[in-house]
């Protein structure tokens, strides 16, 4: 039997207590290196849809711009498929090294939470939120020879037929459904769901009067209301766009609805806070550049670069905003 001392015991305590203060010292000092050194190799931006969608298009020209300013390297990966579930799994389990990022929008972190009951990813514990990349108001546009003109007019003609004016969007469960069904509560009106696969098509029913509404993306409906095909409500935020400040939004009629369609960047959980940090802050230097600015603009969508706890603030706000909405319109995915 060992009998230890006082001073011995003293000693030992004295002994761990430094050792684990030189541990914790080395480790702060490689967290630091690994800051200060990244990144060294290319960084893997994994989208969860295929090329020319928004999250993919958003994706490479921010990397494209981001290269530009610092000559970082990024590779692009596209991994379509399952409504966002195998590239956001295989992101959540990638190497927590910063090399490995996830560019994805509202549909995989706001809307699959409130739509299915198993989702095997979760924000808080398989990512960090590193900012904002875009944001981009929906439209509710009208077919250009349907009566009403503004959003109280729309509400008057919804209220004479319950459950048979019709909006479109594109898909059933989609962000633009979600709006629409949210409108609908709000302003107290029963519509006529017609979901479409994509928002193009959505876009030409409206366009040629196949359904008198729609709620869809501007990109899509611009060129139709360029040429007089289709007419602008207002928009599905609540507050009005920079670039386009005579849209009005459906707040200021009194329905307080605010959904957008987002872009955000995300980290795998572990990455080290420092690398998180310099990916937010270079991310928001890139987009305050006045060409970028003015390219995601013309998309129309305003440039993020919010702070990443405000970024993961916003998404819970959303995700339980959607989820009574869900709930309340008995919308079921697809």
């Amino acid at each position: 039997m060992i009998i230890m001392t006082n001073q011995s015991l003293y000693r030992r305590r004295v002994l761990l207590a430094a050792g684990a203060l030189l541990a914790q010292t080395l480790c702060g000092s490689f967290a630091a290196a690994q800051t200060q050194d990244y990144p060294n190799r290319p960084i893997r931006v994994i989208v969860p849809f295929a090329p020319g969608g928004v999250v993919d298009v958003t994706a490479r020209l921010l990397t494209q711009k981001m290269t530009e300013r610092l000559g970082w390297s990024f590779i692009v990966e596209n991994k379509p498929g399952g409504n966002g579930f195998i590239a956001v799994t295989q992101a959540a389990k990638a190497a927590p090294d910063g090399y490995t990022l996830l560019a994805a929008h509202t549909g995989e972190f706001a809307v699959n939470p409130a739509l299915f009951a198993n989702v095997p990813y979760d924000l808080d514990r398989d990512f960090s939120a590193i900012t904002m990349i875009s944001d981009t108001p929906m439209l509710l546009v009208a077919n250009a020879k349907e009566p009403y003109n503004t959003i109280p007019e729309l509400v008057a003609a919804a209220k004479k037929e319950p459950g048979k004016v019709a909006f479109s969007s594109p898909g059933n469960g989609s962000v633009n459904h979600i709006a629409g069904e949210w409108f609908a509560i709000e302003a107290g009106v029963k519509l006529l769901h017609v979901p479409y696969k994509g928002g193009a098509p959505a876009v030409a029913a409206v366009a040629s009067g196949e359904v008198p509404l729609g709620v869809v993306a501007v990109p899509a409906v611009m060129p139709h209301v360029q040429s007089g095909r289709v007419k602008v409500l207002g928009v599905t935020t609540s507050r009005r766009a920079a670039y386009k400040d005579d849209w009005v939004p459906a707040s200021e009629s009194g329905i307080k609805i605010d959904a957008s369609n987002w872009v955000g960047l995300f980290a795998p959980k572990g990455v080290p806070a420092g690398i998180v940090s310099k990916l937010q802050a270079e991310v928001s230097s890139t987009l305050q550049q006045p060409d970028v600015k003015k390219r995601f603009a013309d998309a129309g969508a305003e440039v993020g670069g919010m702070s990443s706890l405000a970024f993961a603030d916003r998404i819970r706000k959303d995700a339980s905003r959607y989820k009574d909405v869900v709930k309340k319109g008995n919308i079921k995915p697809e």
